[in-house]
C-alpha cells in the first residue's frame, strides 16, 4: 500500500527538508520504498547539469526509486527570492495544474512513502491568486507540519493548522523541530502544543550539529503515521 503527504512549515527556514529526508530515511530503514517531489523551489545554482536546488538534492538522495532531478524538481530558479516572484522574473507562470501534473507522474510511481514538500508555509503565492496549498488540496494528500520551535511558534503552529482545516485536508501529524534549544519554558510550550494540534507528534528533533537524514531519522517515529512497525523510534 503507497502513501503520499505534503510537508509544510509553520515559515521558511524551519527545516521542512531536513525533517522530509528524516522522515524518508526512517521509512527506508523500515524496509518501505521511498519518492519525494519539491514542485518548485528558488535559490538554485546553475551547474553544468543546470539548476539545482540543496533541498531537491537532499530530498533526491533519500529516494530508492531511480527518480531523476526534473521529476523531483520540476521548476526550479536561481534567485534566492519567494517562488512566485523567481518565476516572474524567469518569464514562468506558476499554476497549481502544472505543479500538480509534476506531483502526479512521481505519485504514479506508487512508492509505499511519498513526500510532497512545499516552499516557505501554507500560503505561499503562486502565480495569479492561486497558493501553495492549492496543491495538496487539488491531490488530496494529507499534511504533516513542521513546527520550528522558538518563540512565538504556538500561534504559528495553530495558524497553520487552522488553515489546513479550513482547506478541508487532514493534518496527518507534525514535527517539533527545536531551532532554539534556549526556548524559554520549551518543554511547556511542546505540551502546549501536543494538546492543541489535532494530529500525533511524530518526533521531537533536537539542535543537532550534523543534522543528517540519518541522525534526524533517530528522533521521528513513522509508525504514527500507520506505515511502519515501531522499530524506529523516540
Amino acid at each position: 500500500m503507497s502513501a503520499a503527504f505534503f510537508v509544510t512549515g509553520t515559515d521558511t527556514d524551519v527545516g521542512k527538508t531536513t525533517i522530509a529526508a528524516g522522515l524518508l530515511r526512517a521509512a527506508r530503514l523500515a524496509g518501505l520504498s521511498t519518492a519525494a517531489v519539491k514542485p518548485v523551489a528558488s535559490g538554485c545554482e546553475a551547474g553544468v547539469d543546470g539548476l539545482r536546488n540543496s533541498d531537491a538534492l537532499a530530498l533526491l538522495a533519500e529516494c530508492s526509486l531511480p527518480l531523476s532531478y526534473a521529476e523531483v524538481n520540476p521548476f526550479a530558479f536561481a534567485p534566492a527570492i519567494a517562488p512566485h516572484l523567481a518565476a516572474r522574473e524567469a518569464g514562468v507562470e506558476l499554476k497549481v495544474a502544472a505543479l500538480a501534473t509534476a506531483v502526479q507522474a512521481v505519485l504514479a510511481q506508487q512508492a509505499d512513502f511519498t513526500l510532497v514538500e512545499g516552499a516557505g508555509g501554507w500560503r505561499v503565492p503562486l502565480g495569479g491568486q492561486a497558493t501553495l496549498a492549492d496543491l495538496p488540496v487539488a491531490l488530496d494528500l494529507p499534511v504533516i507540519l513542521v513546527v520550528g520551535v522558538r518563540l512565538g511558534c504556538i500561534n504559528h503552529a495553530l495558524l497553520t493548522a487552522e488553515a489546513i482545516a479550513r482547506d478541508g485536508l487532514r493534518l496527518a501529524g507534525w514535527v517539533a523541530n527545536v531551532l532554539d534549544p534556549q526556548t524559554s519554558r520549551l518543554d511547556d510550550n511542546l505540551r502546549t502544543l501536543t494538546e492543541r494540534l489535532a494530529a500525533p507528534c511524530l518526533g521531537r528533533v533536537p539542535r543537532l550539529e550534523q543534522a543528517g537524514a540519518a541522525a534526524v531519522a533517530r528522533h521521528l517515529d513513522i509508525s504514527l503515521l500507520g506505515l511502519a512497525p515501531a522499530s524506529i523510534g523516540l
